[in-house]
């Protein structure tokens, strides 16, 4: 602009006077820049197009006032002291300065400010060029959000996570009181969703889950995707860690809520690591990593549920390694062993069958819990092999019962949520019943109650064909989900099992006792007979006896026993006990 203004005062010395100032109010009016020009008392004394674009006001509005009818408020007196100052050393100022238009609306805008003078070094005039930054400030921010921000679920992505954390752990060095808890999320069985629903209803489920997690956060605390399925919070400004505890809870209790897709409930769980600063670490990197053991330890205690970080988790990675090896020369060598649990019927203390309960005494490992190695197995994928080897050693056991002498007791076998939704399963049984020279009607298949509320037009595509085939079908673990008895009438369930959770309390608490009553009297009425799990004190038995229940599981009767000391059971309870066996 300087060396345009030096050019027409060349012009206008040379004698093209009317050309020049024809040219210069072209374009003064023109220009994309705002112009604003004011005498030496800063009085503004005329302003092109663009200014009234950009402002709002028209130059008549302007005229005779001063520039601080722009003025936002958000510089100080400072600020502008040293604009001033260098104005008047160097004879221009530029910078990025915050205005406001008519509207009242504040904006960026770069300004450039030129000092006029005559021949004599007196100021005459202030010349100020701006640029509005509005659009350029909209696409940086933008792009900044998309450096921070996760694409799918719009919340912070892991590198977002990381600086924020930073930040407040820096912060919060100075304040040896602050405490904050942070929280490692992994979907459970989110891989299933996506290899059985597509990745399009597992992405939805991811956003659905991102936004439940934002509505529990208060203004100061953090979310982040973590990646695939994880998710990480920080809850900060923390009083006691049973705040956090408090917290995780609710966090379970929302993600555990159906998500409504395309008329299809979907159900899912998290399980969820806790740790607490400044107790298990004072980096972020600390804090996560111990989070995350926390989490996996969740995950191995049975899924939706969390757990605090403690120092031994410290001392799982060697043994994880060495539990992977083990449980796939376990597979290999067969080296899994059934334990039996007898049902009885209740109103005529006969046993009609037994569950089939999965045992692994590891070389190297010693006794392993199956709430260990199933949770492992089943994020591996170990656990259709493990299924497959279960299925041949019922079948296995089950010649040795009918070789003493029980032949009509039929064997309940747990298949994995993700081995039901194999595309192979039920042909991969059928070959080990083919190979085995037994038949379905032998055994009963038990499935949470979970796989049955998905996917649903699969399961009762499955569920239809095991009953063909001859097998009786169980849903294990009811009343721990979402779902409803007239959900389950569409479905060919012959036996709903009540979780050990309500039995446990069905003495002392009525509300126990009012869920359990509803579930045995609706099954009734929809053709499905009941089992009790857990049953553990005579109380607890005829509680149950008084409500219709229909069979009983659980210590009371007997633990879980190897085929020997349960056909030993069987004749103790033939014999001496009195009491009758299905035959």
């Amino acid at each position: 602009m300087r060396e345009l203004l030096n050019n027409l005062k060349l012009n206008m010395n040379n004698g093209n006077l009317l050309h020049t100032t024809s040219l210069l109010l072209r374009v003064f009016e023109n220009i994309q820049e705002g112009i604003m020009v004011t005498d030496s008392q800063m009085r503004i004394l005329f302003v092109n197009n663009a200014f009234e674009s950009v402002t709002g006001y028209k130059k008549e509005e302007v005229v005779g006032k001063g520039p601080q009818v722009l003025q936002s408020g958000i510089h100080n007196h400072d600020f502008y002291k040293e604009m001033w100052a260098i104005l008047s050393k160097e004879g221009n100022w530029q910078g990025e300065i915050w205005n406001k238009r008519k509207s009242g609306e504040i904006y960026p805008e770069w300004l450039s400010i030129m000092v006029m003078k005559d021949e004599n070094d007196n100021v005459t005039n202030y010349c100020g060029i701006f640029t509005d930054l509005s659009e350029r400030k909209r696409v940086e921010e933008q792009l900044e959000k998309r450096a921070l921000t996760d694409s799918l679920t719009d919340v912070n992505n892991r590198f977002s996570y990381l600086e924020k954390m930073n930040l407040l752990l820096n912060e919060d060095s100075r304040h040896e009181e602050e405490q904050h808890a942070i929280f490692f999320l992994d979907l459970d069985r989110f891989k299933q969703v996506n290899d059985t629903l597509g990745h399009e209803i597992g992405d939805y489920l991811l956003v659905d889950v991102a936004n439940r997690l934002k509505r529990l956060l208060g203004a100061k605390d953090i979310v982040a995707r973590y990646g695939g399925d994880e998710f990480v919070l920080t809850l900060t400004e923390l009083r006691h860690p049973r705040e956090a505890a408090k917290f995780a809870e609710q966090i379970i209790k929302e993600i555990e809520k159906p998500v409504k897709i395309n008329n299809q409930e979907i159900f899912v769980s998290t399980s969820i690591g806790i740790s607490i600063y400044p107790h298990d670490g004072d980096t972020t990197e600390e804090l996560l990593n111990r989070a995350d053991k926390a989490m996996y330890y969740a995950k191995q205690s049975g899924r939706n549920r969390f757990s605090f970080y403690f120092d031994e988790l410290n001392t799982d990675a060697n043994r994880l390694i060495l539990l992977d090896s083990e449980l796939r020369k376990a597979i290999d060598n067969h080296d899994f062993e059934l334990y039996f649990q007898p049902k009885v019927n209740v109103r005529e203390n006969k046993i009609i069958g037994f569950e089939a309960l999965v045992r692994w005494n590891s070389e190297k490992l010693g006794f392993v819990s199956p709430a260990e190695f199933i949770p492992y197995a089943e994020e591996t994928g170990l656990i259709i092999p493990i299924s497959e080897v279960i299925i041949e050693k019922a079948c296995e056991e089950l010649s040795i019962l009918r070789k003493a002498g029980y032949s009509k007791l039929p064997i309940s076998i747990n298949i994995s949520s993700i081995h039901f939704q194999q595309t192979n399963f039920l042909e991969s049984i059928q070959i080990i019943l083919e190979r085995n020279n037994t038949s379905a009607h032998n055994f009963e298949i038990e499935v949470t109650e979970r796989t049955v509320m998905n996917n649903d037009a699969d399961t009762i595509s499955k569920l239809v064909r095991l009953k063909q085939l001859g097998f009786k079908i169980s849903i294990d673990d009811f009343g721990t989900g979402y779902s409803s008895l007239s959900y389950l009438v569409r479905f060919p369930v012959d036996y709903l099992k009540i979780d050990k959770s309500f039995i446990q309390h069905i003495v002392n608490l009525a509300d126990k006792q009012a869920i359990v009553d509803a579930i045995i009297q609706m099954a009734h009425r929809l053709n499905m007979q009941v089992i009790a799990e857990g049953v553990e004190s005579i109380q607890q038995l005829n509680q149950l006896s008084r409500m219709g229940c229909d069979f009983i599981q659980g210590y009371y009767y007997s633990k879980p026993v190897p085929i020997e000391e349960l056909i030993e059971f069987l004749q103790f309870w033939e014999y001496e006990h009195q009491g009758e066996i299905e035959s």
